[in-house]
């Protein structure tokens, strides 16, 4: 049974950082990408970020410049740096994987709040 397993959310000051990380485990295959979603009260799950397991990656236009996913294929973890924070990156952040049947699945989710 897949299970994905997030960390690094919390409160942070508009202009600081956090790093949020995301391990799988229970699949014996290195994921086809992995990536990050995030959710606002009253909006819908959208991308953030994500990355295949050849390095290529994808970015939501909002967070182009200030936030760098990154992943370990060995160990079936991804990272998703966020600098530069502001107000409205306040949201649940998801961690997503998909193998190469095409399942996905998810993390419980990890509140980031950007506030001063």
């Amino acid at each position: 049974q897949v299970q994905l397993v997030e960390s690094g959310g919390g409160l942070v000051q508009p202009g600081g950082s956090l790093r949020l990380s995301c391990a799988a485990s229970g699949s014996p295959f290195i994921f086809k990408s992995m990536g990050w979603f995030s959710q606002a009260p009253g909006k819908q799950r959208e991308l953030v970020a994500s990355m295949y397991k050849d390095g290529t990656t994808n970015y939501a236009d909002s967070v182009k410049g200030r936030f760098t996913i990154s992943r370990d294929n060995a160990k079936n973890t991804v990272y998703l740096q966020m600098n530069s924070l502001k107000p409205e990156d306040t949201a649940v952040y998801y961690c997503n994987a998909d193998d190469i049947l095409n399942s996905r699945f998810w993390g419980q989710g990890t509140q980031v709040t950007v506030s001063s």
